[in-house]
């Protein structure tokens, strides 16, 4: 019996930060372009289902430890000192890139060619943002379909009833 692989996106977080200009003006600052990044990966693994892993290098600051932390799902890793968002990537793909459907997203490269190497398959940073962004129009519309829809009760109940509710509405 064979079992459903699971679906893995890795994102080399600065990468793609880097390669879109909305995020880079962020107000300048790194920490809120990261959130606001992170934020999008977290609507957009709640609407494909799909495990993100994001991935910041923290390789050039001094006495930097591996942090992992969760926000609403999505795994946000800060690699430790001397390891870079790549390395981190290519010993995760090393793991389970054979075993899982395993997609990473950067613009790097050398880590694409690893990857597709590993039995992943890679996307662009460019490529990534204009994946999130239709994702978002997605919820977008989605929503905007449920709120046309309200609450009209033609549009809940099948003509048969509407037609029996009628009825006794005017006999009433």
């Amino acid at each position: 019996m064979s079992r459903t692989k699971k679906e893995y996106l890795f994102i080399d977080g600065y990468n793609v930060i880097n390669q879109w200009w909305y995020y880079k003006d962020i107000s300048k600052n790194i920490a809120n372009s990261r959130n606001k990044f992170i934020e999008l990966l977290v609507e957009y693994q709640a609407y494909r289902g799909i495990k993100v892993i994001v991935v910041f290098d923290a390789h050039l600051v001094k006495g930097s430890i591996e942090k992992i932390e969760t926000t609403a799902g999505v795994k946000v890793v800060y690699t430790r000192e001397h390891e870079t968002a790549d390395s981190y990537i290519e010993k995760q793909l090393d793991k389970i890139g054979r075993y899982e459907n395993v997609q990473v997203a950067t613009s790097d490269n050398a880590i694409q060619q690893i990857v597709l190497a590993r039995g992943g398959t890679r996307i662009s940073a460019h490529e990534m943002l204009l994946e999130l962004e239709k994702t978002k129009m997605d919820i977008r519309t989605k929503t905007d379909k449920r709120e046309q829809k309200g609450t009209n009760i033609d549009q809940i109940l099948d003509k048969e009833t509407l037609n029996k509710l009628e009825k006794i509405r005017r006999n009433i």
